[in-house]
């Protein structure tokens, strides 16, 4: 079963972390990586750029109307992602806190498979 492990924090707090800070946050999931990797659940993952860098596309009243920047304010961004396949939810959520999310969380949504229907 594949599940979805999404990584927020807060961007504005991550402005005041040291390069040290960032390294180790990095060698983090480096290290989960390679962990995740060896066991077989990684089924990928990637980094995003800030949310500065997002766009909307929103319908109202069955229109597009594009906007610039998140669809909400929040106080935690979305910040990157991986797949990992897992057993059964448990086993998902072991793995998930294994993730680097200093000051933020990881939320974990099974995905959808519709090859079986």
């Amino acid at each position: 079963m594949r599940f979805l492990a999404l990584i927020y924090g807060d961007e504005q707090g991550e402005a005041v972390r040291t390069p040290a800070d960032v390294q180790a946050v990095m060698a983090g999931h480096q290290a989960f990586g390679a962990e995740a990797g060896a066991a077989g659940v990684i089924g990928g993952g990637e980094a995003l750029q800030d949310i500065a860098t997002a766009t909307t596309i929103r319908d109202v009243d069955g229109k597009d109307v594009i906007t610039d920047g998140p669809f909400a304010e929040t106080k935690e961004q979305l910040g990157g992602f991986y797949i990992l396949d897992c057993a059964d939810l448990d086993e998902a959520l072991k793995w998930a806190a294994k993730i680097p999310h200093p000051g933020g969380c990881v939320e974990v949504r099974p995905v959808i498979d519709f090859s079986t229907s």
